[in-house]
């Protein structure tokens, strides 16, 4: 049957950023798909709401409260999923992220700030994971964006990161081609929780809706269904590619004009 090589039965995965968003969406479509889930991001509280998701769907979920951005905690993420289950078939890298900055007001730091979160931090912790995934020719998702090759005022550094984390993927898929596959989502605008919090209140939506083709923003179960394919079997021939998950979307699809700041240059 062909639904059968959508299923994770008895794998088990990592998702980072899971406690919401696209991360916890993630966590839920593995383990209805049959996986056990590790469940990492910086609040321990929330990461339990997700866990009870898990656990609901008869699946195990371990939660270990992680900041990514810190090497020796991502190293303790790897150590307590071993310990726990004692294999290692999935690594979400979902944790992510950075606000629009103009480059002229973006300071070095910023950059790297950035990158750390967005680049160094799947980096580190694929490169630990890959002798667990190459035992049981697991697979790598990373979470990109599609402002990894839109255009748009203020997305410098998040943008600039997100390229760097697709060609990585590419390179990394050269690398470990066979034994890892590693793919990517370049994700347009998704409905989470911190979106929709941010576009409450006047005409954002629309004007954001109005940008995608497809007549809506995505929610965090369309992008995890995308996780689930290039997590399974199912994506067993496909590896160092960028799926574009944007609706349609051609171009940049946020609502607010932002001067780039040169404008009062005589």
């Amino acid at each position: 049957m062909i639904l059968d090589v959508f299923r994770m039965n008895d794998k088990v995965a990592i998702v980072t950023g899971a406690s919401r968003g696209i991360g916890r969406g993630s966590a839920i479509a593995l383990a209805e798909a049959g996986a056990d889930v590790v469940l990492a991001a910086r609040r321990a509280d929330v990461l339990e709401e997700a866990a009870k998701e898990v656990r609901a769907r008869g699946r195990r979920a371990l939660v270990v409260p992680t900041d990514v951005t810190a090497g020796a905690e991502l190293d303790r993420l790897l150590a307590r999923t071993l310990e726990e289950f004692g294999r290692l078939d999935v690594l979400v890298n979902n944790a992510g992220g950075y606000p629009p900055r103009i480059a002229v007001a973006l300071s070095d730091e910023e950059m790297m700030e950035s990158y750390q979160f967005n680049v160094v931090s799947a980096l580190h912790l694929s490169r630990s994971a890959a002798p667990h995934l190459a035992r049981t020719r697991g697979a790598i998702v990373n979470i990109s964006s599609a402002m990894s090759h839109c255009v748009d005022t203020g997305f410098v550094a998040y943008g600039a990161a997100k390229a760097a984390l697709n060609h990585m993927t590419r390179l990394l898929a050269h690398e470990w081609a066979p034994r890892v596959r590693v793919n990517a989502l370049a994700v347009g605008a998704t409905m989470t929780d911190a979106l929709e919090a941010f576009v409450g209140a006047g005409d954002m939506l629309d004007k954001m809706t109005a940008k995608t083709p497809m007549g809506r923003l995505a929610t965090p179960e369309d992008i995890a269904a995308s996780v689930l394919f290039l997590a399974s079997p199912a994506s067993s021939w496909i590896t160092g590619k960028i799926l574009e998950v944007d609706g349609g979307a051609s171009a940049s699809t946020w609502p607010y004009p932002m001067p780039g700041g040169l404008e009062d240059i005589p």
